[in-house]
């Protein structure tokens, strides 16, 4: 069924976002499939998941969106776990919760985030030391450029830090999942990230039982208001606003000393959020007359306080990146999918 002028602020976790020229409701990977290849014959056309991760712009979308609500999950038991299909359109934590409360490990650090399973490999999903690269073995998916759909490999995907060729340059839409899953649930699993190290009150490197990693990931995320919550307007956001830059180890080292900092690789990850807050943009911030402001509980997301449009949302964005950019140098790229002339 087409659906006009449905607005997209409805569609989106941060609730901003004018009307859709169309919308295409898919329930079934078939529907799915039939709606793209008719939205492809308009020159815009859009896939909608859970709307986490996308800021659109107030005047809407003059296309056809698609919204993807597929449901389905299957496995089968291998010789060293177990492997998982899982349509696109299955809601990404309540999966995650099914795999700890079946015994399958993998996922268990990447509970609390939102949005669809389908989008998880676009963006390479990761928290607290796991990335979805680290289970990742394939994905389904019709390709614009011949209208077929085939499985490809997670090595075809380029799958880096919050970036896959699903982001840049190959255009179609992820059908199915497949995941690779341990079952010893018996040996628990490692913890990678120091605070959730912390938080647990374990050493980095030691194993613990997938289901208290999970719920203490819950927790720490809940902290920082990055699990979806009606009743709290902190969560009314796109998550992390920001990637965290990867510069070179010789530019890190002009950044003042208590910068945090990783290695990657031959370069260096900074912390966002700590840019942000040492650039004098500090939580709970907003622009003067704006709804739009800095999470009251961290930095790296900007929220909607209620009837906030994308243009302040694109506005604050603007302000920090300029702020940060002014004190350290440091350009910050933004993480959402941005749909209108918002941010450029």
């Amino acid at each position: 069924m087409i659906v006009a002028d449905t607005l997209l602020a409805d569609l989106t976790t941060l609730r901003v976002g004018g009307a859709a020229g169309r919308l295409l409701t898919a329930d079934t990977t078939d529907e799915l499939v039939a709606h793209v290849r008719h939205a492809w014959g308009d020159d815009d056309w859009l896939v909608v998941g859970g709307g986490s991760n996308l800021l659109v712009a107030d005047d809407g979308f003059d296309g056809t969106v698609v919204l993807v609500r597929t449901r389905g999950v299957e496995h089968d038991t291998t010789t060293d776990g177990v492997t998982v299909r899982v349509a696109a359109g299955e809601p990404w934590d309540a999966f995650v919760a099914s795999t700890v409360e079946r015994g399958w490990t993998g996922l268990e650090a990447l509970s609390g985030i939102p949005g669809t399973v389908g989008a998880s490999p676009v963006q390479n999903i990761g928290a607290y030391g796991v990335e979805l690269s680290d289970v990742l073995t394939r994905v389904e998916f019709l390709d614009a450029a011949t209208g077929e759909r085939a499985w490809l490999d997670a090595a075809e995907l380029e799958l880096g830090y919050r970036t896959s060729t699903l982001k840049h340059g190959r255009r179609g839409v992820v059908l199915t999942v497949e995941f690779a899953l341990g079952t010893d649930v018996q040996g628990g699993v490692p913890v990678r990230y120091a605070q959730l190290a912390g938080s647990l009150g374990v050493t980095l490197g030691d194993r613990v039982d997938p289901a208290q990693v999970r719920s203490t990931v819950l927790a720490l995320r809940s902290s920082k208001g990055m699990v979806l919550d009606d009743d709290d307007q902190d969560t009314w956001s796109a998550g992390s606003f920001f990637t965290n830059p990867i510069v070179s180890a010789g530019f890190a080292e002009s950044l003042p000393a208590d910068a945090p900092s990783w290695p990657v690789g031959e370069d260096v990850k900074l912390s966002a959020a700590w840019l942000i807050e040492h650039a004098g943009v500090h939580r709970g911030y907003a622009l003067a007359g704006s709804r739009a402001g800095i999470s009251t509980k961290h930095t790296l997301a900007l929220t909607n306080r209620g009837g906030a449009t994308a243009a302040q949302v694109a506005e604050l964005a603007r302000y920090v990146q300029v702020s940060v950019l002014n004190r350290f140098g440091v350009a910050l790229v933004p993480e959402p999918v941005v749909v209108g002339d918002l941010l450029a």
